[in-house]
């Protein structure tokens, strides 16, 4: 429980007790601000009051101090433009941080990945995540349509949101097949039809219509059949 418990306590003192308020504060004045210091004593409290035992307060304490290098070198290295990146790195060193603690105090069994059948699962989920974008566009780079006006390509779309949407529903798919839920594959493919191929409709494009539909039939085919191979 150990893990939970300092997730749950991470999660609390990141996103519901840090104000708006201090955040930008920190930004401005990264380790003058006050507002750090007290996130720390923050992040340290929630530790010992949801792990509620002194014998633990090593664990409290590393997490308080860990948790202050690591914003405060957020704070000193990201730009405007990298913000969203050292977002994720900060959360990731955070979560680390607890996941060491956790396999110290023999809270995660190591041995897990290195079973059989939590290989097969991963490697199906990373098969469906870039490799299979790959492979897809490959297949459809023939019949790629082309709008153009005025001699440039028009689009109302998100940079890089078509390729995004196909990982995130091929792994949906894989996961519904493999916890063997079939009936989430037909609300996906439901959803989508209604949110995308309505707007296709309206468009009167039929040559980017059947562009989709073969790219989507592909991706979730591919999800379907990995998922299968996957449980046999």
């Amino acid at each position: 429980m150990i893990l939970t418990k300092l997730i749950l306590a991470h999660l609390i003192g990141d996103f519901i007790l840090q104000p708006n308020k201090w955040v930008a504060h920190k930004e401005e004045k990264k380790t003058a601000s006050p507002y750090l210091y007290l996130h720390t004593l923050v992040h340290t409290a929630l530790c010992f009051l949801f792990l509620w035992d002194l014998d633990l307060w090593w664990i409290a304490t590393l997490v308080g101090i860990s948790h202050f290098i690591i914003d405060a070198l957020k704070l000193h290295l990201q730009k405007p433009k990298t913000k969203r990146i050292w977002f994720f790195a900060d959360q990731a060193l955070h979560v680390s941080v607890i996941l060491m603690i956790a396999c110290y105090t023999d809270q995660i069994d190591m041995q897990l990945l290195s079973r059989p059948e939590v290989l097969i699962y991963i490697t199906g989920a990373l098969f469906l995540t870039m490799p299979v974008s790959v492979l897809i566009k490959i297949l459809l780079s023939s019949w790629t349509p082309v709008t153009m006006e005025h001699g440039k390509m028009q689009t109302d779309s998100l940079t890089n949101a078509g390729k995004y949407i196909g990982i995130l529903e091929r792994l949906l798919v894989f996961t519904f097949i493999v916890v063997n839920h079939w009936e989430g594959v037909g609300f996906m493919i439901a959803a989508k039809s209604v949110f995308r191929f309505s707007d296709l409709a309206e468009a009167k494009q039929r040559k980017l219509t059947e562009y989709v539909l073969i790219g989507t039939l592909l991706s979730f085919g591919i999800a379907v059949l990995t998922g299968i191979l996957v449980r046999i």
